[in-house]
């Protein structure tokens, strides 16, 4: 876990900002590392990971988290940061384009293969019947994984996060519910400027 969850993100950060490789270059080998663990695993079935489905109260529950918290995240953005609105879109719409369609598939998979998919497979059972100590574990290991990012917030936002995807798989198992639930937050953030944190982690804030 020490070297996975620690180790690996530090060196991320010196590859990402000493070797200057770009973040989704960087994040190919960790999708590759992520599904070898697991098929290595005689215990681990890809095809039944995959065959979990959302399930509708999954899917209203993931839309109305994103609708009630997101739409008060816009609403401060645009109160307190109205420029950053469709900032990116607008002035780079052919990058956004890329991230759009790239994020989900090079970062958000892996970062959910990992994170989710292999951290309660592999740990989960270290943590007995105390599914909140393992959630709140995997939130805090998905936060210092951002510290790639160079961003205070970054970290912070992604423990956040982690803690919402990992009770989230923790109650349902289904890797597409937490698949779909990072994209749809990861596309808000970038179409509402606050994607400036997870370019580069430096802000005019």
């Amino acid at each position: 876990m020490g070297v996975l969850f620690v180790l690996a993100p530090l060196a991320m950060r010196w590859i990402v900002h000493d070797g200057k490789i770009p973040m989704f270059a960087a994040l190919l080998p960790v999708l590759v590392v992520a599904l070898f663990l697991l098929l290595a695993d005689p215990t681990f079935r890809l095809r039944t990971e995959l065959a979990r489905r959302i399930g509708w109260r999954n899917g209203i529950s993931i839309l109305l988290l994103l609708v009630v918290a997101g739409g008060g995240l816009v609403a401060w953005i645009e109160s307190h940061h109205p420029a950053w609105l469709l900032e990116f879109p607008r002035n780079r719409p052919d990058t956004y384009t890329r991230i759009m369609i790239g994020y989900p598939i090079f970062s958000v998979m892996a970062q959910e293969l990992l994170y989710r998919s292999f951290f309660f497979h592999r740990y989960g059972m270290l943590f007995g019947r105390q599914v909140w100590v393992a959630v709140a574990v995997n939130g805090l290991l998905f936060g210092f994984a951002h510290i790639v990012m160079d961003s205070t917030f970054a970290v912070v936002a992604t423990v956040i996060g982690g803690l919402v995807l990992g009770a989230r798989y923790a109650a349902t198992r289904s890797f597409w519910a937490v698949f779909l639930e990072h994209t749809l937050w990861g596309w808000l953030l970038f179409t509402i400027g606050i994607g400036r944190y997870f370019f580069t982690g430096v802000s005019n804030l």
